[in-house]
């Protein structure tokens, strides 16, 4: 079967997103995980003392193209912190996403910012896999207001 559609040349100029620039640092460093234990995605609920200040960090990270908090998109697997190291296990939307070293480095800076941690261990997480399912309610409403519908 032939087709009479012709396939665009491709654009080696062009960008996943129209209007977000992508820095992709090729030396952030991270480890991969399978799969995590507990209840995902986790949002810092009763977390006190450095933790709670980690989860803050967090949620100031927005996602690169919409202006969700990644707590709120659901990115955020799991915190723990022991002895000035703090260890994030997330996720991305799919595991193609182009701003993957961008937010990874982005989560490591905003935590190891955090007064009270020396070190941030950034593990990415495939499994679960993302769905739209764990978007937080805040989430959700910030979503719409961008204009999606969730």
């Amino acid at each position: 079967m032939s087709s009479e559609y012709e396939r665009p040349e491709r654009d080696d100029d062009a960008t996943a997103c129209a209007y977000t620039s992508y820095d992709n640092d090729e030396d952030v460093e991270y480890d991969e995980k399978e799969s995590v234990d507990g209840e995902v995605p986790a949002t810092g609920r009763g977390a006190e003392g450095v933790e709670r200040r980690v989860w803050q960090a967090l949620y100031e990270v927005e996602d690169p193209e919409m202006p969700i908090s990644i707590v709120d998109l659901g990115l955020i697997y799991g915190v723990s912190v022991e002895g000035g190291v703090a260890a994030v296990d997330m996720t991305l939307t799919y595991t193609g996403c182009p701003a993957r070293d961008m937010l990874i480095n982005e989560v490591k800076q905003s935590v190891s910012a955090v007064e009270g941690i020396d070190t941030a261990e950034i593990a990415v997480v495939w499994s679960p896999g993302w769905t739209v399912d764990m978007v937080t309610e805040q989430g959700k409403e910030s979503l719409r207001e961008f204009g999606l519908s969730v």
